[in-house]
């Protein structure tokens, strides 16, 4: 099994910064991509930001130029660094992970349990 846990949520003032961390440990034999998501309450799950394994990012719209997202390989961890935080930023981030298990088998996806982000003064 995987296990998928994500750190560094909380408060923060609006033009402020936090760093997630995302963690993925269990029997992994290769992680395929990364990525993170938030839902906020009444609103459907959206992309925030993912990275492949050759590290080709992508970003959704709402945070382009403002949040960046990386990966130490070596320890399964992926960053989301957020700066400029607005109020719209506040929900619950998530990390999904794709990964092999083993050398052969195919794709599993994981999500850890989140970890809120608020954005209020």
């Amino acid at each position: 099994q995987v296990q998928v846990v994500e750190s560094g949520g909380g408060l923060m003032q609006p033009g402020g910064s936090l760093r997630l961390s995302c963690v993925a440990s269990g029997t992994i034999a290769s992680i395929l991509t990364m990525g993170w998501y938030r839902q906020a309450p009444g609103k459907e799950r959206e992309l925030v930001a993912s990275t492949s394994g050759v590290g080709v990012a992508h970003y959704g719209d709402s945070v382009k130029g403002r949040f960046t997202i990386s990966n130490d390989n070596a320890k399964n961890t992926m960053y989301l660094q957020m700066n400029s935080l607005k109020p719209e930023d506040t929900a619950r981030y998530y990390c999904l992970v794709y990964v092999r298990q083993t050398r052969d088998s195919d794709p599993s996806s994981f999500w850890g349990q989140g970890t809120q982000v608020t954005v209020s003064s």
